[in-house]
């Protein structure tokens, strides 16, 4: 195995994987790695949550009223058909 020094370690940075090992009851070396992984795993196109509260926050006649304007948006002139 590779062994790689860390220097200068912004302070949240080391507060955040400090926490972790702490909470998780590991070393800080593997608690690195193991975030290290996380960060770089192959996993396909990359996920983003970050609109996940809005999920399911409409009701459904405003989803009803979105969806209608959006509709009214998709028409094509007929001279850009040609």
């Amino acid at each position: 195995m590779k062994t790689i020094t860390l220097r200068d370690v912004p302070p949240a940075l080391a507060a955040k994987i400090e926490e972790r090992a702490r909470r998780t009851r590991g070393s800080l070396n593997r608690t690195v790695i193991e975030m290290l992984s996380e960060r770089t795993a192959d996993r396909g196109p990359t996920a983003h949550h970050d609109l996940d509260h809005l999920a399911g926050a409409w009701s459904d006649d405003e989803a009803d009223r979105m969806d209608e304007a959006i509709a009214a948006q998709r028409w094509i002139d007929a001279e850009q058909r040609a």
